[in-house]
């Protein structure tokens, strides 16, 4: 459990300090290209995954706060429950570190500091994320794959 702990402390620090570098080195909005298809952005996201309900006029803020608090209470309680099952265990903790990392930020500043773009020029953009981001969506394809392993 401990090991699952530390994971989740990694992950929100890892997450907080490179937002951090973002907001002090860069200018809201710039960009530099890093490859052909990587570049580092800084945006603020008042909206949930890929800026969903970003123009919703504000309540937006309070209610993805909201879930994001449940989510981070509840999680710690599925986690010990599923300690020996490690995929699950580490999907939920992955989710559990990436849902505390968005939510000091929803929290302290109303949106999410994102900075990771990848695009094809011309054919494929998609949306710009964080740490707190990779880990929620590597955390779910561990549960998908624990699911699925289940299935078979």
């Amino acid at each position: 459990m401990l090991k699952l702990f530390a994971t989740s402390i990694a992950i929100v620090l890892a997450d907080q300090v490179s937002k951090r570098i973002i907001t002090e080195t860069m200018r809201l909005r710039e960009a530099v290209e890093v490859t052909s298809f990587f570049d580092i952005i800084y945006v603020h996201n008042t909206g949930a995954a890929f800026s969903f309900l970003a123009n919703a006029g504000g309540w937006q803020r309070y209610f993805l706060a909201t879930v994001s608090l449940v989510v981070s209470l509840a999680l710690p309680f599925y986690i010990k429950k599923n300690q020996h099952n490690k995929p699950l265990a580490y999907g939920l903790t992955l989710i559990f570190g990436g849902a505390v990392g968005n939510l000091i930020d929803r929290l302290s500043q109303g949106y999410v500091v994102d900075f990771v773009s990848l695009h094809l020029d011309g054919i494929f953009y998609w949306p710009a994320f964080n740490v707190a981001d990779s880990a929620i969506t590597v955390g779910a394809a561990f549960i998908i794959y624990d699911a699925l392993k289940k299935k078979g």
